[in-house]
């Protein structure tokens, strides 16, 4: 099972609580596999909601028993600099600074810093500075909210 395949299937567990999938990491480290999903919720994950989601999908996963393999289940918050994956994503945080990385140079340049302006036609508006670029989704390897924006509009 694949790291796609386990969202899909906890994806309706964890919604009927009340909170969503923002990522899953299942890779193997060192010697043994790690399960690692990334929940939030609208007033954001505690570490109580962590040790209740631990124990739901835990013994979901056991009853249906799709792993096949020993492994470490983990749950995280998406923290400050939360990935932007899900179509949902592009239209909640547009206006939001954020760090883009391309899988393919633009341009001799892989990593920028701008304004998340969207998602349309299969491609990302992005706002460096005066000038709006736009970026084949599928040539983007990661957008995460800038998290040392959040910080800084905290202390404002």
């Amino acid at each position: 099972m694949n790291a796609q395949e386990i969202e899909t299937l906890l994806t309706p567990l964890v919604e009927q609580e009340g909170a969503e999938i923002v990522d899953v990491h299942w890779r193997q480290e060192g010697h043994r596999w790690v399960l690692r999903l990334f929940l939030d919720k609208p007033a954001g994950i505690t570490l109580d909601d962590c040790a209740y989601f631990s124990d739901r999908v835990g013994a979901f996963l056991d009853e249906k028993d799709v792993i096949g393999k020993s492994y470490v289940l983990e749950m995280s918050s998406p923290g400050l600099d939360r990935v932007i994956k899900k179509d949902k994503d592009f239209e909640r945080f547009s206006g939001k600074a954020v760090n883009l990385r391309l899988k393919i140079a633009d341009a001799g340049q892989r990593k920028f810093h701008g304004t998340l302006k969207g998602l349309a036609g299969g491609k990302v508006s992005f706002q460096v500075g005066e000038t709006l670029k736009q970026f084949e989704r599928q040539n983007v390897d990661e957008i995460r909210l800038d998290d040392s924006a959040e910080i800084d509009l905290a202390q404002e």
